[in-house]
């Protein structure tokens, strides 16, 4: 099963440390808050990484959402072009209402998708949190 415990996919579905598996990576659930949608724990709950790994870390993020964000662009395009034969001014705004719906969506990933690039799951850092909590 890919989304197995110990699997990247596992961290980055379920928006859990990608050490220990357990902690939750974001202090908030998927908002159109802002102020809230990146927000991320200082340190896992269990396992005590540190998430800001240096300083500025999470800038690398931004080159996995503008990827993400080419992506859902040229597939809605193409969806709205030449699926519904809309002309390209309506396209257009197809695009851009679908850039902003998906927009907390794609900051969340692209944070969780960088950090994961980095970090590994680590069996140790997971049983020594569940020792911790007996």
């Amino acid at each position: 099963m890919m989304f197995k415990k110990g699997t990247k996919i596992y961290s980055i579905a379920n928006g859990k440390c990608p050490k220990c598996h357990e902690g939750k990576f974001f202090t908030h659930g998927i908002t159109f808050n802002p102020s809230k949608i990146t927000q991320i724990h200082d340190t896992c709950s269990h396992c005590n990484l540190k998430y800001m790994i240096e300083p500025s870390f999470f800038y690398g993020a931004m080159y996995i959402n503008y990827g993400i964000t080419v992506a859902i662009s040229v597939t809605v395009f193409l969806i709205a072009k030449l699926g519904f034969q809309l002309n390209l001014l309506n396209s257009f705004f197809t695009v851009l209402a679908a850039l902003i719906i998906t927009a907390p969506l794609n900051l969340r990933l692209s944070r969780i998708l960088w950090i994961n690039m980095f970090v590994s799951y680590d069996e140790k850092a997971s049983k020594d949190s569940n020792n911790k909590k007996e």
